[in-house]
């Protein structure tokens, strides 16, 4: 009956198709409504795919999930598929966490469900299921998608449909990509969130920025402001420093400003023998005086 159920199916399916053959809620279900396994193989028997994307595991809900096997069983069989040449061992196509917890849980068999896929299709799925798991981190699930995109020709609107995400969601975070690696290790690690990652996109100044977040604990709304501020050039440009007067070029305003009775400012550049002179009049009448001194012969 299995090997009816796979030669039916075919290959060669599409993106939406994959997904409703891969998705447990298709199969028959028990009276528990559980998906019913086709069969229960031995766990020795079971190998995960070696082309799995997804290399790191975490302990913690490897361990919480482990328990809740001892204690319920493996409530979803995984979907696997027969190991190409050689037959009664078979190949995990969706599950591998499972299968991984069980062993720690030190089940003897596992419920599987029994599809056929071809090597790019199995690929393609592990993708998948890495992109819909909760656990996952932007950097992570912005490579599912791009990963998607390149090796199987998908566009942003099929796998929005498929996936159930939005374009711009997936828009949003293929962006991300764009980041300096280091800057993507940062969002990895939980140190900065995507709302400032998106931020830091169009910045010349991202490195430094991410630094401020991290050791400032910089708000989204803080971090968009940090940018502008940088890409306006209110920081990232030096001020040049005022240089100071001797006291003799202080004493000659001192004794200009008390003549004229007009504030008198005088910027002798250091080390030469130039300069210019400003004086400020506070009113027309002002203006004519000085217009009259400099015009008295």
């Amino acid at each position: 009956m299995v090997e009816n159920r796979m030669k039916s199916r075919g290959l060669g399916r599409g993106l939406s198709a994959l997904m409703a053959d891969v998705n447990e809620t298709t199969a028959p279900v028990d009276q528990g409504g559980a998906p019913r396994a086709d069969l229960m193989v031995p766990i020795e028997k079971i190998q995960p795919n070696p082309d799995q994307p997804r290399r790191r595991f975490d302990a913690e809900h490897l361990e919480d999930l482990s328990n809740s096997i001892r204690e319920k069983g493996v409530i979803q069989p995984l979907i696997v598929r027969e190991k190409p040449g050689d037959v009664g061992n078979y190949e995990i196509v969706a599950g591998e966490r499972r299968w991984r917890a069980s062993q720690m849980a030190q089940l003897h068999e596992l419920p599987v469900i029994v599809r056929e896929f071809n090597d790019t299709e199995v690929l393609e799925i592990a993708i998948i299921e890495n992109i819909q798991r909760a656990d996952l981190n932007p950097v992570e699930e912005a490579a599912g998608y791009r990963a998607l995109m390149e090796k199987f020709g998908h566009t942003q609107e099929v796998l929005s449909k498929a996936l159930g995400k939005s374009r711009s969601h997936i828009a949003n975070l293929m962006r991300l990509l764009n980041l300096p690696d280091d800057i993507q290790s940062l969002l990895e690690e939980g140190q900065l969130s995507a709302g400032h990652a998106r931020a830091l996109i169009t910045s010349d100044h991202a490195k430094e920025i991410a630094k401020r977040i991290v050791s400032e604990g910089l708000s989204v709304r803080q971090t968009e402001s940090l940018v502008k501020k940088f890409a306006s050039g209110d920081l990232d440009k030096p001020k040049k420093a005022r240089p100071v007067k001797d006291a003799d070029t202080k004493a000659l305003e001192g004794d200009l400003s008390a003549n004229l009775g007009m504030k008198v400012a005088i910027d002798h550049k250091p080390g030469g023998e130039s300069g210019q002179i400003t004086i400020k009049y506070a009113d027309m009448d002002q203006l004519d005086e000085i217009c009259r001194i400099l015009t008295t012969t």
